[in-house]
């Protein structure tokens, strides 16, 4: 199994990507949470722990990977935490493709390229 915890769900991954997490089984999609920028080191850590259960809860700990991407404080936290109980963790690789807009917007398109464990 795929554990998807990032902010893109898989129903919305392009063919190239949910090809390659065929790889790992079925993907389940588990929202990644909001981090308010103010919050500070320890409500990071309960929010890492708090996380970790939900992704234990999921399943026997060898019968899953998790793709993980947002905020990168509780990114690390938490990849932390899963490596140490021996989960491996994987990033989604991307070509970044921008655009700049005639009103000074940028226009970004991601193409997915492979996914990357995540080492400590």
């Amino acid at each position: 199994m795929l554990i998807n915890l990032s902010n893109h769900p898989y129903s919305l991954w392009g063919d190239r990507q949910k090809k390659a997490a065929a790889a790992y089984g079925v993907t389940v999609d588990l929202p990644f949470p909001s981090v308010a920028p103010d919050a500070d080191e320890e409500e990071i850590g309960d929010l890492a722990d708090l996380y970790l259960e939900r992704v234990l809860g999921m399943g026997a700990a060898e019968s899953f990977t998790v793709h993980i991407m947002g905020e990168q404080t509780l990114c690390f936290a938490l990849i932390s935490r899963l490596h140490r109980l021996g989960i491996q963790c994987i990033a989604s690789c991307a070509a970044r493709d921008v655009t700049m807009q005639p009103d000074g917007h940028k226009l970004v398109n991601f193409n997915f390229i492979r996914f990357r464990k995540y080492t400590l």
